[in-house]
């Protein structure tokens, strides 16, 4: 009777692993579809009405209190800040002896940078201008997909992975999740409230930003079974050694 009741929790916990499979496997798909769609249409049609209607709302907020939010959300996305917070946050980790995430960290952060650099390039979408909305400043390149919507997913997305998985349950990791994802929220609104970018700019970011942040997360997993496995906090056995 045990025996048949393993058997039959294995058939279930495989059943279940094989719907997430496929679930992720259908999202992956259709996160890949919207943005590729999406990447086109921008080629094709520089500017869309409805990015100017958003803007134009968003805008209208009138509250020196938000506007301060909004700058102060997007300041950790400028040059040299973008340089400067991934390898402070990678000594951090290094000195803990997460020496592998330490390494990931700074992956994270110029892979994101560099994927971003390249789509931009190959659109080359204008930004949006003062006679249309209110730019708060100018900037020299190009609008799509946005560069700081990007890189907080991609790499602040990977530092809110890193702090659930690695952190005990705690309130400094309740704060510090919940301080990672308001950052990855609230910084589509800034980008287009300080007429820096299109929301079309932001929509493209968070779908590629999606897939880069999948891409990260593949490479931690590939990479903690193979190198430095001996750390002095959260070692990872190479397969050899568990089996």
């Amino acid at each position: 009777m045990a025996k048949v009741t393993a058997k039959q929790n294995q058939v279930t916990s495989r059943s279940k692993r094989e719907c997430r499979t496929h679930l992720f496997q259908i999202g992956l798909m259709a996160v890949i579809g919207a943005f590729t769609t999406l990447m086109i249409l921008v080629k094709i049609t520089p500017s869309f009405p409805i990015d100017l209607q958003i803007t134009r709302i968003l805008q209208s907020i009138h509250s020196p209190i938000f506007a301060a939010l909004m700058t102060l959300v997007s300041w950790p996305g400028f040059s040299p800040q973008t340089f400067i917070i991934p390898l402070l946050i990678a000594v951090v980790w290094y000195l803990f002896g997460f020496h592998w995430e330490a390494v990931a960290t700074i992956v994270a952060a110029l892979f994101t940078s560099v994927v971003n650099a390249i789509v931009k390039e190959f659109i080359q979408r204008p930004r949006p201008t003062i006679d249309l909305v209110n730019v708060f400043s100018n900037l020299n390149s190009y609008s799509f997909p946005s560069g700081h919507v990007m890189f907080y997913v991609g790499f602040f997305g990977f530092m809110w992975f890193l702090a659930y998985t690695l952190m005990k349950r705690s309130w400094r990791r309740t704060t510090l999740l919940v301080i990672l994802g308001s950052l990855i929220v609230l910084v589509g609104f800034s980008r287009v409230y300080l007429g820096q970018h299109w929301p079309s700019d932001v929509l493209g970011a968070y779908l590629l930003g999606a897939l880069t942040l999948g891409v990260i997360l593949w490479f931690y997993r590939w990479g903690k079974k193979r190198f430095f496995v001996r750390q002095p906090v959260a070692p990872e056995k190479p397969k050899s050694a568990a089996q």
